[in-house]
């Protein structure tokens, strides 16, 4: 599942997400969602969020629940 649909992001989720200094590389990091950043429903991009270690990114991969 890709991360566009804020119905689908939950905490304590495992993603994995683009953070902004990686968007031009896309390289991904793996994290436990504890925040959802992102108000709208659906975003093009993936909704944003922040993992429990604190860094911020947007979702581009759901790999499991905890």
């Amino acid at each position: 599942m890709d991360g566009k649909k804020r119905s689908d992001v939950k905490p304590g989720l495992e993603v994995n997400v683009i953070l902004k200094k990686d968007q031009r590389t896309g390289k991904k990091t793996q994290g436990v969602v504890k925040d959802l950043l992102t108000n709208s429903a659906t975003h093009p991009h993936g909704i944003k969020v922040r993992l429990e270690d604190g860094q911020v990114g947007r979702v581009c991969e759901i790999l499991s629940s905890k």
